[in-house]
């Protein structure tokens, strides 16, 4: 691995010269190092780049990581990663990603992730996106997400893009089972010219299954954001999709939570706010001795926490 690649996996994984539990490095389309563990097994994909990554019945305690790097241009890299956890796992999965530029021309990572979760099992997934590199050419970080959650089984998602990112495409599906539960927290900051697309799509098809969608965002400089949620009840379920945004300079966002209850048990709510910092925030920070440029930051700060 280079430096860049190291220093990327610092700020997207945790990466410590290494890591204690299971993991695969990818770096500039190819893998570079693995583990597996007693309890968690990597393999490579048979029809595709990409991984398949299992974790046994009752695996608690773990976590598996899998970062992705690009550290020049002319590479659009796509990796097709499945996981299945088995019945009454509990682990932390950690899919950083980060695209570096110190040249013109683009680059790009396409990480396309499906989960099938087992009766009763429960995952915290963290993604973290992140551009670097002083070059101009555009950095694009287009992940898909596909979701099986089965009888009881939970799914935590925190996915954290904070900067540097010009064009990314967030796709999220999945379907939700029987007692099963999906929490998706996103936080997206954009600035200059970038460009942020978040599309979900969750059906409920289980009795007294739930999900919970959280957006929070900033539009800075002329950057455009837009949501789009959908949340499709099939059985008695509840589903709740909320949409925050502040605009900063030009910044534009667009939203457009959906829903669709199929089901007379079916309890769906959507809420989307999308406004300017508010003048009086400034200036009690600014009693404080902070500048406006200071306070302003602090505000962006507490609202993506």
């Amino acid at each position: 691995m280079n430096e860049i690649t190291k220093e990327i996996l610092k700020s997207v994984s945790d990466y410590n010269d290494g890591y204690k539990d299971a993991y695969s490095i990818r770096e500039n389309g190819c893998g570079v190092a693995r583990k597996s563990t007693e309890n968690i097994k990597i393999e490579d994909k048979e029809d595709a780049p990409g991984l398949v990554i299992r974790v046994k019945p009752g695996t608690k305690g773990e976590r598996v990581s899998i970062p992705a790097c690009v550290t020049h241009g002319n590479i659009d890299d796509i990796v097709y990663n499945d996981f299945y956890i088995g019945e009454g796992a509990d682990v932390l999965i950690v899919a950083g990603c980060g695209v570096h530029l110190d040249t013109g021309e683009p680059a790009r990572h396409n990480g396309i992730h499906r989960f099938f979760l087992g009766k009763n099992s429960h995952v915290v997934y963290q993604e973290k996106h992140v551009g670097t590199g002083r070059g101009p050419g555009i950095r694009s970080i287009d992940p898909v997400t596909e979701i099986t959650l089965d009888e009881g089984s939970e799914l935590e998602m925190d996915s954290l893009q904070l900067g540097g990112v010009d064009k990314t495409i967030r796709k999220t599906s999945a379907v939700v089972g029987k007692e099963a539960h999906l929490i998706i927290r996103e936080r997206i900051l954009t600035d200059g010219e970038q460009e942020a697309v978040t599309d979900f799509v969750v059906e409920m098809n289980g009795e007294n299954s739930g999900v919970n969608l959280i957006s929070r965002s900033v539009a800075k400089g002329s950057s455009h954001q837009a949501y789009r949620s959908k949340i499709i009840g099939n059985a008695p379920c509840t589903g709740h999709s909320e949409c925050d945004a502040i605009l900063a300079d030009n910044g534009k966002v667009d939203a457009a939570p959906e829903l669709s209850a199929n089901h007379e048990d079916a309890a769906l709510i959507h809420e989307a706010a999308i406004g300017k910092i508010a003048g009086e925030q400034i200036t009690k920070l600014r009693t404080l001795g902070l500048t406006e440029a200071e306070a302003e930051a602090k505000i962006v700060a507490g609202f993506l926490k």
